[in-house]
């Protein structure tokens, strides 16, 4: 194997949106959920495979990306040569940070091949982001990079958040699809319309990451009551920010219908994954539960 990276799936805690305007956001990866790119050989000509759960969904935005990838870097697909493996578990669209991790993969790819210069992994991978989302705020890719749990706070700053304790928390499907360019638009149309509430709506989602820190760094008695307040705070965001309908807000009920104790979107919203916290992990659940790391 001549060359291979992964990338994982992410759960933003707290953040959403808010980072865009110098907020914090702390985000850990869902491991369950991940991408994977192996070159065989540099030797060859170059063909490239997708596997995986979710590896057909990918063919078509790679080959888009990795055409606009190789412009930037003044490369042509004939400079490429070897087997190419994509495996995929990330599903598109969902909220989990499938461009991100996409993204990420294909940089360290170019600065594998010597195309691209390590320390510009980060804003070369940011800039490629943007042609899915608009404007990047830079914390999928952040995580993509580092593969653990951090706080970040723009233009690049992150550090590693080192939980003292292990929260039950999972992210689930809502079963309904959400734009992030959509929900960007329509949070600083707020923005735009009521300036004091969107700042308010800003400052508080910021207040909320800083407690998720807060919660993660102290012992589990006193750290859980602390998470589910934070994690409520973030709710209550996105509920103002109007991005909490259809199935994603059937979902939520459904969660706390079984017992969690706090819920919110994880992502943008509209739809995607949510992120559930729990007093121990329930059973019986009619959807999959997948454990954030």
């Amino acid at each position: 194997m001549s060359f291979q990276a992964e990338s994982y799936g992410k759960c933003i805690i707290a953040g959403e949106h808010s980072v865009l305007r110098g907020q914090p956001a702390v985000v850990f990866p869902v491991r369950p959920k991940f991408m994977k790119l192996e070159v065989e050989s540099d030797d060859g000509d170059f063909t490239a495979q997708f596997l995986g759960q979710h590896g057909e969904e990918l063919k078509v935005l790679f080959f888009g990306l990795l055409e606009q990838t190789l412009e930037r870097l003044g490369k042509k697909r004939k400079d490429l040569s070897g087997a190419l493996r994509i495996e995929s578990e990330l599903p598109l669209g969902a909220g989990l940070g499938a461009s991100a991790a996409i993204c990420v993969l294909v940089s360290k790819w170019m600065n594998h091949l010597g195309y691209l210069a390590t320390d510009q992994l980060y804003h070369f991978s940011r800039s490629l982001e943007d042609i899915f989302h608009g404007e990047s705020s830079g914390v999928d890719i952040a995580m993509a990079l580092e593969g653990e749990g951090i706080r970040f706070c723009r233009p690049e700053s992150r550090e590693l958040v080192a939980a003292s304790w292990n929260p039950t928390w999972f992210v689930s499907y809502s079963g309904q699809r959400g734009s992030t360019r959509e929900c960007v638009s329509k949070v600083k149309e707020l923005l735009a319309k009521k300036p004091k509430l969107g700042e308010e709506l800003d400052q508080q989602m910021g207040r909320s990451a800083e407690l998720s820190q807060q919660a993660l760094r102290a012992d589990s008695s006193s750290g859980l009551p602390l998470l589910v307040e934070a994690v409520k705070m973030g709710e209550s965001c996105f509920k103002q920010w109007g991005l909490i309908y259809g199935q994603l807000e059937e979902h939520q009920a459904a969660l706390y219908e079984l017992g969690a104790l706090a819920v919110k979107p994880t992502g943008s919203g509209g739809g995607g994954y949510c992120l559930s916290l729990w007093e121990k992990e329930p059973t019986n659940v009619p959807f999959e539960l997948i454990p954030v790391s």
